[in-house]
């Protein structure tokens, strides 16, 4: 079970922090991965980091803007958000698989979502 939390309303180029707990799974065999679904799009991927958190991915309009990071003692993945802007403001979820590094997650792969949680970005 996963569940994200840490969201909020913060002005354009505001920072936050977005932490996902993870319960009943081996969390440290597990590559986490952020998602966000804006109103009226469809569920995108924004950021995954392998299980012993030695490699990152992120999409290429979050590069340099969003840090994931975990903590494998405390079952937790975090999201850094810093320089936000209005569009990426959604619903940011969390995942976890154990796929090959090489192999994308996409949403459709996705088992089961938590519950997510909302970052709104004003102008």
């Amino acid at each position: 079970q996963l569940q994200a939390s840490g969201g909020g309303l913060v002005q354009a180029g505001g920072s936050l922090r977005l932490s996902c707990a993870a319960s009943g799974l081996s969390f440290s065999t597990y590559r986490m991965s952020w998602f966000r679904q804006a109103p009226g799009k469809e569920r995108e991927f924004v950021a995954r980091l392998s299980s012993n958190g030695g490699s990152t991915q992120y999409r290429e309009s979050v590069k340099g803007r969003f840090t994931i990071s975990r903590d494998n003692a405390k079952k937790m993945v975090y999201l850094q958000l810093d320089s936000l802007k209005p569009e990426d403001t959604a619903v940011y979820y969390c995942a976890a698989d154990r796929r090959p590094w090489v192999i994308d997650l996409t949403p459709a792969l996705v088992a089961s979502w938590g519950q997510g949680t909302l970052v709104t970005v004003s102008s």
